[in-house]
């Protein structure tokens, strides 16, 4: 099982100059693995992404190849975002915000449903569901063995 990367203590001790930040253990299990099994990548939460002139979405986890991109936004296309869903998340506004990465240039966008099952994998070609609990991407390859990681 991953370790948490920020303690809850620590986290409640923290301020945040530009609003509070959510913490929940799936998304911080998602970041602690991505950082140390796939180091050669920058990965964070809660990371603001510039998908339109005056469109910036906050996906719930970003992936980028190389160094933490420049600046306080996000302006060019992460490898991967990853979307947690929650109860009140409707389906309309989470195809939305799929639309607006894949759009934006994002080759990758993983969505997670924490409570029933394995994910999902949304390209500009398809959608599928990984079945076998292992969300991926292709060139460069990253892997997420939500089943492993969410105990399932």
């Amino acid at each position: 099982m991953a370790t948490t990367l920020v303690p809850v203590e620590q986290y409640l001790r923290k301020s945040y100059p530009d609003g509070d930040c959510e913490y929940v253990d799936g998304e911080t299990r998602i970041v602690v693995y991505l950082v140390t099994h796939h180091p050669q990548f920058w990965a964070a939460g809660a990371v603001r992404v510039q998908v339109q002139s005056s469109r910036i979405r906050v996906p719930d986890v970003t992936l980028a190849a190389g160094a933490r991109p420049a600046g306080r936004i996000i302006t060019a296309p992460p490898h991967l975002v990853v979307e947690v869903l929650s109860a009140d998340d409707r389906a309309g506004a989470v195809q939305e915000k799929i639309d607006d990465y894949l759009a934006f240039g994002i080759p990758y966008v993983w969505i997670v449903n924490p409570g029933t099952g394995p994910g999902y994998v949304h390209t500009t070609e398809a959608a599928r569901e990984a079945k076998d609990g292992i969300l991926r991407t292709a060139d460069p390859a990253v892997e997420l063995p939500l089943y492993e990681l969410l105990g399932k």
